[in-house]
């Protein structure tokens, strides 16, 4: 079987750093400090799409506190795109879910905010049983707007919000996120589509086996919030065996480093399998139009 076509980030330089853009079918993780830009960069991979697959990607938000990470306005000034919230009330429903007025939207935040963290240790036992209740309903929710998608022609997720933890066991975001990606970006469709129908899947399994896809061309981009603000210490730190950086293909730093008395941005390609991967510390800036590398 042929491979896909390498999918680009919408920033031609950085597709240049990756030999010509990310690979479909695997993780790619984008790991920086709040505010350097992940969020920018995910709105140029979700609308490259447009242009390379025929659809523009989605977006996943994760983020549990009330700090909004402005995809809306970010998608409207980069790309004059109107960036479509999901109808969550409707995405589990099985009656007419592959009619195409049942569109399941572009963007969905799947946690209601709470305005706190979500790790095991800033929690007490009650908020903790709390969180986990709010996943479980809220994952029903979370299937059907990415079935809902990939059934009708999406290629490129965008996974937003995710902060960064001291083990990946306490963060209910990451034990979200190996859901969603084990589970349905890469699950087989008809598995992903008995997840979500349930008790409704033989009245559905006609219109399933119509609207089969293939995992191994969906793309997968998580912005992963770090601890750490300049580039030099995000560089420094091990990709640890198990964690989530090791696993993915391919991972990208992006931080702050120092130039003569200034500091400006700069991105790192850490990891990229399949790919030369060299050693280049790359500036970039940020206007209306997103990301530019320098």
């Amino acid at each position: 079987m042929a491979e896909s076509p390498r999918q680009s980030t919408g920033l031609a330089g950085l597709d240049d750093l990756l030999g010509g853009g990310l690979v479909p079918g695997c993780l790619a993780v984008v790991v920086g400090a709040t505010g350097i830009g992940k969020t920018q960069l995910g709105v140029q991979y979700a609308d490259a799409g447009r242009r390379q697959e025929g659809r523009r990607g989605v977006v996943l938000d994760m983020n549990a506190r009330g700090d909004s990470q402005n995809h809306q306005a970010y998608a409207r000034r980069i790309a004059g795109w109107l960036l479509q919230p999901a109808d969550e009330d409707r995405l589990a429903e099985a009656d007419d879910f592959f009619s195409p007025p049942r569109a399941p939207g572009e963007y969905l935040h799947i946690f209601r905010y709470q305005g706190q963290r979500v790790t095991r240790d800033d929690v007490d036992f009650q908020q903790w049983q709390t969180w986990q209740a709010e996943l479980n309903a809220r994952l029903r929710s979370g299937i059907g707007f990415l079935y809902g998608n990939l059934v009708r022609g999406l290629r490129r997720v965008v996974v937003d919000g995710i902060e960064p933890v001291q083990q990946s066991g306490q963060s209910i975001q990451l034990t979200l996120f190996e859901y969603v990606y084990h589970q349905i970006l890469r699950k087989d469709p008809a598995w992903v589509a008995r997840d979500l129908f349930r008790e409704h899947y033989r009245q559905q399994a006609e219109a399933v086996a119509r609207h089969l896809y293939d995992p191994a061309q969906v793309g997968c981009l998580l912005l992963y919030t770090a601890q750490e603000v300049m580039l030099e210490d995000m560089i420094s730190r091990p990709l640890d065996q198990g964690d989530l950086l090791s696993v993915a293909n391919t991972v990208v730093y992006m931080g702050k480093i120092r130039e003569g008395r200034s500091i400006q941005r700069a991105l790192y390609v850490a990891k990229h399998r399949g790919s030369a991967c060299g050693e280049r510390i790359v500036p970039f800036s940020i206007d209306d139009a997103g990301l530019r590398l320098d």
